[in-house]
């Protein structure tokens, strides 16, 4: 991804997790093209002593200017991974013919088909079921020492661009990899939230499928902005889920976990309870309103289609007596459950209670 990179005023400030390994990888791009990286490790204020230490780590902001000013010196945004240089601007041309796509699905689709064009040492593919989309990664040769720094950075940079494309972020089922679990395994968690399996037969994203069919929501102009600062997306998670309020409801229509509490449904999207809450009232919404929601559709739904008695449909839906249960229904509906069963026995002219699909 072409980026133009503004030097912060500190790097060194901020969380160092960036694993030196990345570090070591790009070192080894230079060495791959005959050049020198000192100037690249002092611009990105890495001490070069850092190299020698596994456990040691970096800022974002310090892998962002390497990277970028690698891209730019080696001229190849592959870093040396592939046996042919990707020039400066290549995965900007991805994005450019990717962002005129209607909905995502299309748009990761166009983004593998047209890798293809840049390389064929790997293959991009994009699988969809009912239950998943799974984008993996297959190397057609073997990419000896930048095997994982390959894989990992070509799996967040479609997934940085897919969050950025849809103005959304993307919660994944799970994340796999084709080596051992690396000494720096504890980073994966922040670049791939949600479960991570090492030693799987491919480099994978899985997410929910429902994220395809969301529509581009950035034209022209914003591509050209994001990509005079592109790398970021490839470590920053996104904040907005535009549909997160879909998936607490679903969690929340499974009988074990209508009474959950914010830990479990956070647990359940691999978020944490402040984002939660944060991320919902963005969207008009609180994990209460959802709950009552989903315990009045539930009790609509027994009081219609089945003939379990009030106190039955009250313990089912997640209420402690009956008593509660009928003081929270007649509030959603305005009228006690009792009498929202029978409303069918006053007679055909009868009209629905005001409030009723609220």
């Amino acid at each position: 991804m072409s980026a133009k990179i503004v030097l912060p005023a500190s790097l060194s400030g901020g969380r160092a997790a960036t694993p030196i390994a990345f570090i070591r990888a790009i070192v080894l791009a230079y060495h791959r093209y005959g050049r020198d990286p000192a100037n690249a490790l002092a611009r990105a204020e890495i001490d070069p002593r850092l190299l020698d230490d596994p456990a040691a780590r970096v800022t974002a902001a310090q892998m962002e200017v390497i990277s970028g000013h690698a891209m730019q010196e080696l001229d190849d945004e592959a870093l040396g991974w592939f046996s042919r240089r990707l020039p400066w601007g290549s995965y900007g041309m991805l994005c450019r013919a990717s962002i005129t796509s209607p909905d995502l699905g299309v748009a990761l689709k166009r983004w593998c088909r047209h890798h293809r064009l840049l390389t064929d040492d790997i293959a991009l593919e994009l699988e969809i079921t009912p239950t998943s989309a799974r984008l993996s990664i297959t190397p057609q040769r073997d990419l000896g020492p930048m095997h994982e720094f390959c894989l990992v950075t070509l799996l967040r940079y479609v997934l940085g661009y897919a969050c950025w494309a849809i103005d959304s972020r993307i919660p994944l089922q799970e994340s796999t990899f084709p080596f051992p679990a690396p000494p720096h395994a504890d980073a994966y968690a922040l670049l791939f939230p949600g479960p991570v399996r090492f030693d799987a037969p491919q480099a994978a994203i899985r997410f929910e499928p429902r994220y395809l069919g969301l529509p581009i929501r950035r034209d022209e102009q914003a591509l050209r902005a994001m990509l005079h600062r592109a790398l970021p997306l490839t470590v920053l998670q996104y904040r907005r889920d535009r549909l997160l309020v879909q998936g607490v409801r679903q969690f929340l229509q499974s009988a074990g976990n209508r009474s959950a509490t914010a830990e479990q449904v956070a647990g359940h999207l691999h978020i944490s309870v402040r984002t939660l809450h944060r991320q919902l009232q963005d969207e008009g919404a609180s994990l209460q309103q959802l709950k009552d929601e989903t315990r009045r559709d539930q009790a609509i739904d027994l009081l219609d289609r089945s003939s379990r008695s009030i106190k039955q449909i009250s313990a089912l839906v997640g209420f402690s007596n009956e008593k509660s249960f009928s003081r929270a229904f007649r509030g959603w509906t305005g009228m006690s459950p009792q009498a929202f069963r029978g409303r069918g026995k006053r007679g055909q002219g009868s009209a629905e209670p005001a409030g009723l699909l609220a």
